[in-house]
């Protein structure tokens, strides 16, 4: 519905901007907010914010992530330390799973291996592991619980 408002608003400006596209967005929101507050169901009105927030989130992983592989390339000395982690699931759906591990692989310095066969544990390659503990904690604390709060 708010993606028909901010259609509507576009059309009715004329401006085919993305910031105007991006105005009519959160005006919709907006009033969509305003005429629904004494609706029992506002997981809509929680999801949006944090939606935005994990694209924010990931968007500022995977370009620390590109920098840290095209600093390792272009400086003559190498400082990867691969290795591979046995990283326990939090995701318990297929659907959540897809989605973390894409997310995952498409970080540059991690790529899925494999995930076992009762889906309680992904084993991840990862190009840059210092300490395999804080890597499951930090992924497990970043984006494994930021996806799972917008999916669940």
């Amino acid at each position: 519905m708010n993606l028909l408002l901010s259609g509507i608003w576009v059309a009715l400006t004329g401006s085919m901007y993305y910031t105007n596209f991006l105005f009519g967005f959160m005006l919709g929101f907006f009033v969509l907010w305003i005429m629904n507050r004494t609706e029992t169901d506002q997981r809509y009105f929680y999801r949006v914010p944090k939606i935005i927030s994990f694209i924010f989130y990931f968007l500022y992983e995977v370009f620390r992530a590109n920098i840290q592989v095209a600093f390792d390339v272009v400086t003559p000395k190498y400082f990867f330390k691969p290795g591979i982690v046995k990283y326990p699931l939090n995701a318990s759906t297929d659907f959540e799973i897809n989605l973390l591990t894409t997310m995952l692989s498409l970080t540059p310095g991690t790529l899925i291996l494999d995930i076992s066969e009762d889906k309680k544990t992904i084993y991840i390659h990862v190009m840059y592991l210092t300490d395999p503990e804080t890597f499951v904690r930090q992924t497990k604390t970043g984006l494994e619980r930021r996806l799972l709060a917008i999916l669940r």
